[in-house]
């Protein structure tokens, strides 16, 4: 038995008695077809399983309709989401994704730059490692357009959109202060990357504007086994065995604002096990409103990301870009999270 031959514009054209050159057009929506003809020709592919060589239609174009996202961390549930948001994007628009995964290593970024200048992709949008940015103007410079998410590279202009992260945790502190906590703690991440940075930066500013003093004790950055690969998942038990200490006593805060939910699911267990009640001794905040902050005995207030919105802007950002429909100064676009207030707080 023979090897199954893949179907060709030519097998259209021969079936419907029209040219191969009317059959690309009708596949290609060119106006100068009738839609009968077009109807036509798409009902023929589908029946016989025409698939377009991409790489033939790249070399017509002037385009390889592949679109690069090089992410650091996908088991991060806002990224997860950030991918789906993506891929739909493209999608819609006739693009292909290619997917690199850094696990927030600059080497493996590095290998990431060169897949997509191999791959000769119109555009990438990336969540930078932010250890180094050499790599990136070399992307740039080659002349395939960038769009950063969440985290910026401001040594190149480029365009940026994320969320807008000291806002969100500048609303998370208010409401606290709001409902009459007046000894905040704030538990971050102990690693050297801009999101984090920008919560603090939103603590205290709500903190300064309230007229609440922020000490060295204030902010707490919680030892973290991120630091051996930031690509692992946040841990509870990380915040759970930093915070007995926080709470143990009579003067323990009224009020702790945590950087992510995980953090805040090892803090509430601490708080349980030390005979405090959660939110009449302390009122507590997550970041990120993950699947199980809503179903926890005590429902966790908390900061939900807009990552479907991000997706779709930096997939516009992107695309105007490759059209040269934007200007020539970059866009840096910060979207502002949602507050969800549950009972943890309230």
């Amino acid at each position: 038995m023979g090897e199954a031959r893949r179907p060709t514009l030519r097998d259209i054209a021969d079936a419907l008695g029209l040219s191969v050159n009317t059959v690309s057009r009708a596949l290609g929506d060119k106006d100068s077809v009738s839609s009968r003809t077009r109807a036509a020709v798409q009902a023929e592919a589908a029946r016989i399983g025409y698939v377009p060589n991409s790489l033939a239609r790249s070399l017509v174009l002037g385009s390889a309709m592949t679109l690069g996202l090089v992410i650091t961390n996908p088991s991060n549930p806002f990224y997860a989401q950030l991918i789906s948001s993506i891929e739909l994007g493209v999608r819609g628009q006739g693009y292909s994704l290619l997917l690199l995964v850094t696990d927030e290593s600059a080497e493996n970024e590095q290998r990431a730059t060169e897949a997509l200048l191999r791959s000769a992709v119109d555009g990438a949008i990336v969540v930078p490692v932010q250890a180094e940015w050499d790599h990136w103007r070399r992307v740039r410079d080659s002349g395939i357009p960038l769009v950063f998410v969440n985290r910026d590279v401001p040594e190149l202009d480029c365009d940026m959109v994320g969320v807008d992260n000291e806002r969100g945790a500048y609303d998370a502190t208010t409401h606290l202060i709001a409902g009459g906590a007046r000894k905040l703690l704030v538990l971050e991440e102990d690693l050297p990357i801009t999101t984090t940075a920008d919560r603090v930066a939103g603590f205290r500013r709500a903190m300064n504007d309230a007229g609440l003093s922020v000490s060295a004790d204030t902010v707490r950055a919680v030892p973290t086994k991120r630091y051996d690969s930031l690509a692992l998942p946040w841990q509870p038990e990380e915040a759970y065995r930093f915070a007995g200490e926080l709470v143990t006593g009579g003067d323990h805060p009224d009020g702790i604002v945590t950087g992510n939910d995980y953090f805040a699911l090892g803090l509430l267990r601490v708080l349980a096990e030390q005979g405090l009640e959660v939110p009449r001794d302390v009122a507590v905040t997550g970041y990120g409103d993950h699947p199980y902050a809503a179903y926890l005995q005590t429902p966790l207030t908390t900061v939900r990301l807009p990552a479907a919105e991000v997706g779709t802007t930096a997939v516009d950002l992107l695309l105007r870009r490759i059209r040269g429909e934007s200007g020539a100064r970059p866009r840096k676009t910060l979207i502002r999270p949602e507050l969800v207030v549950r009972a943890s707080s309230s």
